[in-house]
């Protein structure tokens, strides 16, 4: 390691819609952007991601790939279901030094910093966090399978699904379901895309329920009700009580703001800061980790 980088790290936050990866050191920081990534759903294509937000930090700092791995880093990113996969996927990269999480810590840590209080993270995913005298409680982040309720994949899936009762007549005929029988080109069409999408491709969905909810559309404003309960019930049981301080992180979950209980909007605050601050906080963390550890 140079001089210039002897005490800098890297972080890392990534998920279904980007990853950062980022130099923090005495100079400042510097980040990057790629795509997405999840190790749950595609191991292979996160390496990537991380291969090529590497080169990219390469070039714009003008440090070699070989030196920058020499730095510790810490990685918060989606589909980490525990320890076994997260060294998984730290022995597929180059990193000398690697703290592998997933990516509710990193979240947590940024939009709350020390503080009390709660987070509901809804981007293509979702996951809940409490911290709370000290003390973290992280629940959800299982997945568009099993879980990522109030997620925008959560959303859009919904939306599709709600679309097509409104074909069988279940449902009184929406603007919102007209228009996505339009943008696919019918209900067949709309189950071929389901077939094979991706968390990332229902997530794409999402900004049309928002843009027809803020007409006052029916379907829009039922399923952004239905994510409103979702995160009011989660949270509750997180430990949320009136008054305890409430972040909204990721891409959607601003949305969901007017669909809460009145309790919950006035607690609402801006985020600390982003999850990539929170993953620059623990990497210096983990870097002295490092350190006291080879005195």
């Amino acid at each position: 390691m140079t001089d210039a980088l002897k005490t800098s790290v890297l972080a890392l936050d990534g998920g279904g819609t980007r990853c950062r990866l980022a130099l923090s050191g005495v100079a400042g920081v510097t980040a990057v952007e790629t795509g997405s990534a999840n190790i749950s759903t595609d191991l292979d294509g996160a390496v990537q991601q991380v291969t090529d937000g590497l080169a990219r930090l390469s070039e714009v700092t003008g440090h070699a790939v070989e030196v920058l791995v020499t730095c510790p880093i810490y990685i918060g990113i989606a589909g980490v279901t525990g320890p076994v996969i997260a060294d998984r996927f730290a022995a597929a990269l180059p990193f000398h030094r690697a703290r592998v999480t997933d990516d509710r810590p990193t979240a947590l840590n940024g939009a709350l910093g020390g503080s009390d209080g709660l987070i509901a993270h809804c981007g293509t995913g979702s996951f809940f966090a409490a911290q709370l005298e000290g003390q973290c409680r992280f629940a959800g982040g299982w997945g568009a399978i099993l879980g990522d309720p109030a997620s925008a994949q959560w959303v859009g899936r919904r939306a599709l699904s709600c679309t097509l009762e409104e074909v069988d007549l279940l449902r009184e005929a929406s603007g919102l379901g007209a228009h996505l029988l339009n943008r696919f080109g019918g209900s067949a069409e709309i189950v071929a895309f389901a077939a094979s999408a991706t968390p990332a491709d229902f997530g794409r969905v999402a900004p049309d329920v928002t843009e027809f909810a803020a007409t006052g559309d029916p379907l829009a404003v039922d399923i952004l009700n239905a994510a409103g309960r979702e995160l009011s019930s989660t949270l509750h049981k997180m430990g949320w009580v009136a008054g305890l301080p409430l972040c909204l992180t990721g891409g959607i979950a601003p949305q969901f703001l007017p669909y809460l209980p009145p309790a919950m909007q006035e607690a609402c605050i801006s985020p600390k800061g982003t999850p990539l601050d929170g993953a620059i906080i623990l990497a210096h963390e983990f870097a002295q980790e490092v350190r006291d550890d080879d005195h």
